[in-house]
């Protein structure tokens, strides 16, 4: 009987052991950076994109849905970022300094561009800084990469309106999208892809703007 008590002690103790060992491996989190702005009277007025090293990423916004309109809506949007996106707003965030110290300017009588935050987070280390401009090349490139986002993803909350609602309102949009996309001030148009396969599939819409639709996603690689 001692034998077998000092027998199952020993399984007990080795299964606690494991279990122990098998929570240290644990994956950690993934790193994180957050960029949000708030710009009241600007559309949107606010937004913000999260962005995970895993490259899973999330959308909101909340504001008009386009500057000659009094409408209000939100936003929210799940999607994955491409691998070499990914790898510039991590790369960017470690050349800023992960925003442990202050990033803004502080220049005397800037215009005012909206409140911007940026923020990192991982298992070693956090960092915050908020501003409306900064001198610092690497937050420069990350802001208008982030804004550059932000136009696309709005592009394809609009690009969902006219869809349902308006039509006729598709062609001026998409006309403008491929305006911007010339001048690469878009990023991550796949993101929106399921709206733009919506649009080039509909018979209802003309074929004009359907063509528009696939040109776009034939830019980002996609066709």
């Amino acid at each position: 009987m001692p034998r077998l008590f000092q027998i199952l002690c020993l399984l007990i103790f080795s299964s606690v052991v494991s279990s122990l060992l098998a929570g240290s491996q644990t994956t950690p989190a993934p790193a994180v950076v957050t960029f949000t702005l708030d710009f009241p009277a600007s559309q949107p007025e606010h937004y913000s994109i999260r962005v995970q090293s895993d490259g899973s990423a999330r959308y909101q916004s909340s504001g008009r849905l386009s500057a000659d309109s009094d409408e209000t809506d939100s936003f929210d949007l799940g999607f994955t970022v491409a691998a070499e996106t990914r790898q510039k707003i991590f790369d960017l965030a470690a050349k800023a300094g992960y925003f442990q110290k202050d990033v803004d300017s502080h220049h005397k009588g800037m215009a005012f561009t909206g409140k911007k935050t940026l923020t990192y987070q991982d298992a070693r280390r956090s960092g915050e800084s908020t501003y409306n401009y900064s001198s610092n090349p690497a937050v420069q490139d990350l802001t208008s990469l982030m804004q550059n986002l932000s136009a696309t993803l709005e592009f394809g909350h609009r690009l969902q309106y006219d869809h349902r609602y308006q039509k006729l309102a598709l062609d001026e949009e998409l006309k403008r999208m491929e305006e911007m996309a010339r001048g690469n001030q878009l990023a991550e148009v796949t993101a929106i892809q399921p709206i733009l396969d919506e649009i080039i599939a509909d018979p209802l819409v003309i074929n004009v703007t359907r063509a528009r639709a696939q040109r776009l996603l034939e830019r980002a690689g996609v066709r």
